[in-house]
């Protein structure tokens, strides 16, 4: 990979996500040679990926090129690669650009999306866990749309405007809410010669209730905003198989040509790790995210999982994760003792729509216009890159004001 040996310890985050993106800011470079591998060369504030598939946001307001983001860090080298297997023996990584020794190996893969082994909707249905995806769901909404304008034939045209959601998770109830949304503001002014009553969208959850990962006041409220948005909700619903026409639940069958999976996540693991490292899709770290039986392997964020329980898969702990590693490993060269990670999951939160959210803080349920404006605040201030939350701030007050969406094109690349 062409990166200069020096006497420096060398370390490997192969990950450019929240954790390994942090972990890249907080190692002491005066005892380390770092090394981010990522097989994109831009990171992507994953919470917002549904609006660039809602058209509310374009794809450079939620990512930013790696290289940007740290071109002003000595003793950094970023290398755009794709990581197929490491050779725990050898400690090389081997990749389509070439191999690499490594000292320290950090994994902050992530995450993928879990189609829990149901093979016809990974083939069919319509995920949405990277900036590709997002915009090839946008591409297709709105080419759906396109398309009902030259179908005379009722049936069909309601065919290409039934959109079913499965997952009820943030992600689920995030898109539910803004498609909704798009269909009763927007949709009757791009499209006046279609009738709005022919969108219809549904929202599948395996569970009793949405949301699970919240408190229950907050679950109702969300499924309360929805269903009065317009949102066909059906809770403990399990998905069977969907052949691209028909999606087959538990409770009966949807027609849909566009299945929406946004039902769960799985670690996006690579090749070489040893079984007995792995529960769940996910590799088992200690209290100091150290892969137990390795003394250089460790691995943060959605693809770790830490004893008892684990943390969710979601941006917070990820990036807390990444801090506390890099601390610790400039604790461990400056000699002194290691801190054993701690996280209290204190704030959940999800939009649904216009003045409409939810959020669990502490003790506090709040719901409504404030949890809301929260929401909007957390995010803003989380994404990367000045730029990225002024175009963010400015797409989203234009859109407050106009009751307009205007990112709607249809791009294919």
């Amino acid at each position: 990979m062409n990166i200069p040996n020096t006497n420096l310890k060398r370390v490997v985050i192969i990950g450019s996500g929240f954790g390994g993106l942090q972990v890249a800011y907080k190692l002491n470079r005066k005892f380390f040679q770092i090394v981010l591998i990522d097989k994109n060369n831009y990171h992507t504030f994953q919470p917002l990926l549904y609006q660039v598939a809602t058209f509310g946001l374009e794809p450079d307001s939620i990512a930013k090129s790696i290289r940007t983001i740290l071109n002003n860090y000595y003793n950094f080298f970023f290398r755009l690669a794709k990581v197929n297997f490491i050779d725990l023996k050898t400690q090389i990584i081997f990749s389509n650009m070439g191999e690499l020794y490594y000292d320290y190996l950090i994994l902050a893969t992530g995450s993928k999306t879990n189609f829990f082994g149901k093979k016809n909707i990974e083939k069919f249905a319509l995920p949405m866990k990277t900036l590709e995806e997002a915009l090839n769901l946008r591409n297709c909404i709105l080419q759906r749309f396109e398309s009902a304008l030259y179908e005379t034939n009722y049936k069909k045209q309601c065919l290409l405007m039934n959109f079913v959601i499965v997952g009820g998770g943030p992600t689920g109830v995030e898109l539910a809410g803004s498609l909704a949304e798009f269909k009763s503001s927007i949709f009757p002014k791009d499209y006046p010669e279609l009738d709005n009553k022919k969108i219809k969208i549904h929202l599948i959850q395996a569970t009793k209730r949405l949301l699970d990962g919240m408190s229950e006041s907050s679950s109702k409220k969300a499924l309360k905003y929805l269903k009065n948005m317009g949102v066909n909700v059906w809770l403990n619903n399990p998905v069977k198989d969907y052949d691209g026409k028909i999606l087959s639940t538990n409770k009966g069958k949807l027609k849909s040509i566009n299945v929406i999976w946004t039902a769960g996540v799985k670690g996006a693991l690579i090749k070489g790790l040893k079984k007995k490292y792995l529960a769940n899709n996910r590799i088992q770290v200690d209290c100091f995210n150290k892969v137990k039986g390795e003394k250089n392997l460790f691995a943060i964020g959605d693809v770790a999982v830490m004893k008892p329980n684990g943390h969710p898969m979601i941006a917070l702990p990820a990036m807390k994760q990444g801090i506390h590693l890099a601390k610790n490993f400039n604790r461990f060269f400056s000699k002194k003792q290691l801190i054993p990670f701690n996280y209290h999951n204190k704030i959940t939160m999800a939009i649904i729509g216009r003045n409409k959210a939810v959020c669990d803080i502490f003790f506090l349920k709040i719901s409504g216009f404030f949890a809301w404006l929260i929401w909007m605040s957390i995010h803003l201030i989380k994404i990367v890159g000045f730029r990225n939350k002024l175009l963010t701030l400015i797409n989203w007050g234009t859109q407050y004001i106009n009751y307009n969406k205007s990112i709607r094109l249809i791009i294919n690349y």
